[in-house]
């Protein structure tokens, strides 16, 4: 809690006591002012969040090993996109949706039209199956048991999925398995 929000939010409640000619104490006063900084803090913040969502976004021309690319960092996912792509393209729309909605989402490359990489850091082997499923992906094939980039789709999109950390969480899931088929092993049920 601020102090600094509580003395200026008592000083505010005084003079609004004092114009109104309210019959209230000091002690009252300083007891509202206490119970009030928590909801006046939490207003401001939403206030501040929704100017945060009406500035706009900063897009930028930066220079790669294979010519300009726009680029747009959002909530700690960058987004670049090859210029000759239109913004109204299906892998762009697709792009952007995925990176104000999805916080596994660390990069997007839009390469074309319908072109489309997505690296994710996926949090648990369910969360991995989950972007396995939403792009129709299959995650293992016998040249690579357990591969963290795989192709797959998206309506007319076709996207190269990368999973940043698949195989060391792949690899504990399965470490986690072993144990607990040991210790069913012996159980009687």
């Amino acid at each position: 809690m601020s102090r600094a929000l509580q003395q200026q939010l008592l000083s505010r409640l005084d003079i609004a006591v004092a114009n109104l000619d309210l019959p209230l104490t000091r002690e009252q006063l300083e007891r509202l002012a206490v119970e009030l900084t928590p909801a006046v803090n939490a207003m401001l913040a939403e206030r501040d969040a929704t100017i945060a969502e009406l500035e706009p976004v900063p897009y930028a021309m930066t220079e790669t090993a294979d010519g300009e690319r726009f680029v747009r960092e959002f909530a700690g996912c960058k987004l670049s996109m090859d210029p000759d792509v239109s913004e109204d393209a299906p892998a762009a729309l697709l792009g952007l949706d995925l990176q104000s909605t999805q916080s596994d989402v660390r990069a997007l490359d839009v390469r074309g039209a319908t072109s489309l990489v997505v690296t994710v850091r996926p949090r648990s082997a369910t969360a991995w199956q989950w972007w396995l499923d939403k792009f129709e992906a299959r995650a293992c094939t016998p040249e690579q048991p357990c591969c963290a980039t795989v192709i797959g789709r998206f309506g007319d999109v076709e996207v190269e999925l990368r999973g940043d950390g698949v195989p060391d969480l792949l690899a504990s899931v399965e470490r986690g398995a072993g144990r607990l088929g040991a210790f069913m092993a012996g159980h009687p049920f």
